[in-house]
């Protein structure tokens, strides 16, 4: 009798008896941190920004896959509550709640669902998302609460520029690192997250906890965080060497903007990132590349949402070329 056929699923592959649904839930458990601490700084906007996100990605992935794909649910599954949270961490406080819908819609309904749903996806849903609404709403999308040193409120009349955008308006207008400084918030500040700037890059050292318990959970590795980082910390690095008045230091790149939080929790993704370490390098490493030249020469001040959703496409690519070897594959043997 003939055996059935091996039916191999989508991605996430998972070598172990942790299922998909553990790990999304793992990734939920890392990103507290850092919703904690924009709760601090942010107060009831953030919880707002947030819960709205993560209702509408649930909803319409629910609506979706009853009514118009009628599919199976997958909503307790986790991947769309991340894609909630991880939209919300890419807003600023305070966006109007119906832009955080209609972000949501595109996130699920275009970025996921339309490629089949998880493991399909080619791009980062939360990213599309984001990336959506900045082009459609560039003014609302850049209009950053200025978080408030001295107390746990927030100001929410005051709006200001994040300490990359400082950076970019004042150096086009003829000014000098020397001259801005007195207007960017000091190292510690951008570490702790009492700063100016989306929801979820508040805090470097919340973002950096969440990361280390996934990496001691072996949700993920060390190859895409580290790679993006150290190629962003060495080529501003490079450029701050040459040239100190015209170009911020590579610990400011590091902990200013949404760096650590690409790095840790978007490059990351199971579905869009390569399955080989060295895959993983060379995707990493292109981020780095792609996120400092759109920093330093091009129109935005941040560049890592652009970066990663560029690399995304290149990922078939790259576990095309970068495959692993087969088990009982052929080795041609060195003639000596």
């Amino acid at each position: 009798m003939d055996s059935p056929p091996i039916v191999i699923s989508a991605s996430p592959h998972v070598h172990s008896d942790r299922t998909s649904k553990r790990i999304m839930y793992d990734v939920v458990i890392a990103m507290v941190p850092a919703f904690l601490v924009s709760l601090y700084v942010f107060g009831i906007n953030a919880f707002i920004a947030t819960a709205t996100a993560v209702v509408s990605c649930l909803l319409f992935e629910y609506l979706i896959q009853k009514y118009l794909l009628k599919a199976e649910i997958t909503i307790a599954d986790g991947s769309a509550l991340i894609t909630g949270i991880l939209l919300a961490f890419n807003l600023p406080a305070g966006l109007p709640i119906w832009m955080i819908i209609v972000g949501s819609l595109v996130a699920i309904g275009i970025a996921k669902l339309s490629f089949g749903g998880l493991g399909y996806n080619i791009f980062n849903p939360a990213l599309v998302g984001r990336v959506f609404l900045l082009v459609s709403f560039p003014v609302q999308m850049t209009l950053w609460p200025t978080a408030v040193e001295n107390n746990t409120t927030l100001a929410d009349a005051v709006t200001g520029a994040t300490t990359l955008g400082i950076i970019k308006d004042g150096l086009q207008f003829g000014g000098t690192m020397t001259e801005l400084s007195a207007q960017l918030p000091s190292h510690l500040n951008l570490f702790l997250g009492i700063t100016g700037g989306s929801l979820g890059e508040m805090s470097a050292l919340a973002l950096l906890l969440g990361g280390l318990y996934l990496i001691a959970r072996k949700v993920i590795t060390w190859h895409i965080p580290v790679a993006v980082l150290g190629t962003l910390a060495l080529m501003t690095g490079i450029f701050w060497w040459a040239d100190s008045e015209q170009y911020a230091n590579p610990l400011i790149h590091v902990l200013s903007g949404g760096a650590i939080l690409g790095a840790f929790y978007m490059a990351t993704d199971l579905v869009t990132s390569p399955v080989t370490k060295k895959g993983m390098l060379i995707f990493a490493i292109g981020i780095g590349v792609i996120t400092v030249i759109i920093r330093l020469f091009g129109s935005y001040p941040e560049g890592i949402s652009f970066a990663i959703l560029i690399m995304n496409a290149f990922v078939p690519l790259i576990n095309k070329y970068f495959k692993p070897r087969r088990f009982g594959s052929k080795i041609k043997a060195k003639i000596v």
